[in-house]
């Protein structure tokens, strides 16, 4: 029988036509889960559903008290704190920020009241405030708190200057609160401290507190040069006033894989730190800067945007990774 006769012959069955059950009857010929870009495809639909994925992240063994330090600004510090922390408040961990910068910009992006008289850091810095009585709850995320910052720290590195142990302030608060410990249900998996874009008294008092560093850099050839007076500070601080500090973490933000340059710096900054660079970068996306002045991280204004996917995925690493160290 010709082609011609087949498609004349109602009855006839034509070999080059397949139906549904056809197809559902014929294994396939390679598993297209496997694929970058259905794994991709998929990321992208279980964010936009406000799912996390498919594997809970391992709680670490004590909370982690990170400090998100790096003097030069605009490298995409405090927006890394910020969508961090929503990440793995988003995988179930549960989740504090200290707002060091008294411009308040993670105390907006995380939709915290930060107004003058708040209780907030700089009551806990200078005025002995406990962290349980300045701590915010997120509005709407779970297990995601915050002490934010006011105006008022703007003053505290002077009122502070002529402090008895100026720079244990934020340590010793810490080390008073319940919830930073080694056990129990309820208590907190990390601390991601946000600093100024200096290295004064108020990031001085977060690199005592700290036990880990993650350092967000941006893939632009200005940011490398302020790197090295940041990790001789480190140094100091180690030697003299906290022997347990270390970078544990460095986070390559604002990454345009259309530039030289930044394919050139994101080798640079490899090969120098090697195992504490994140694989995943941050690439430069108008979401994320668009965000905050909504009162949001970039996961939840926008969930299945490669800024928002890209912090989804570096939290898992972090989580992972600090899990296996």
């Amino acid at each position: 029988m010709t082609d011609q006769q087949a498609s004349q012959d109602p009855g006839a069955v034509n070999p080059y036509v397949r139906t549904a059950g056809d197809v559902d009857a014929t294994p396939p010929a390679f598993d297209d889960t496997t694929t970058p870009l259905a794994r991709a495809i998929e990321a992208e639909l279980r964010a936009r559903e406000g799912l996390t994925f498919s594997d809970p992240l391992p709680r670490p063994s004590r909370t982690r008290v990170m400090v998100v330090a790096n003097q030069k600004g605009g490298v995409g510090k405090t927006t890394s704190t910020v969508n961090l922390a929503v990440a793995l408040a988003k995988h179930g961990q549960r989740v504090l920020v200290v707002d060091l910068d008294p411009q308040g910009n993670a105390s907006t992006a995380l939709a915290v009241d930060h107004r003058r008289g708040t209780p907030s850091s700089y009551e806990v810095l200078v005025d002995g405030m406990t962290i349980a009585e300045a701590v915010h709850p997120h509005p709407e995320i779970p297990g995601l708190y915050v002490v934010p910052a006011t105006i008022d720290l703007a003053g505290a590195e002077i009122e502070l200057v002529s402090v008895v142990a100026r720079e244990s302030r934020l340590r010793k608060a810490l080390a008073a609160y319940e919830l930073i410990s080694e056990e129990g249900e309820e208590r907190l998996d990390y601390v991601l401290i946000d600093c100024p874009p200096s290295l004064g008294l108020l990031t001085l008092n977060a690199l005592v507190a700290g036990d880990e560093m993650l350092i967000p850099i941006q893939a632009e050839y200005y940011a490398l040069e302020g790197l090295g007076q940041l990790i001789e500070t480190v140094e100091m601080v180690k030697a003299h006033l906290n022997q347990g500090l270390s970078i544990t973490t460095i986070l390559i933000t604002m990454y345009d894989g259309r530039t030289n340059l930044a394919a050139g710096v994101a080798e640079e900054v490899r090969e120098h730190f090697r195992e504490q660079v994140l694989k995943t970068a941050i690439p430069r996306s108008v979401r994320v800067s668009e965000a905050p002045s909504y009162g949001q991280s970039v996961i939840t204004y926008d969930p299945g945007s490669p800024g928002a996917l890209s912090y989804l995925e570096a939290a898992r690493e972090m989580a992972v990774k600090g899990a296996g160290a």
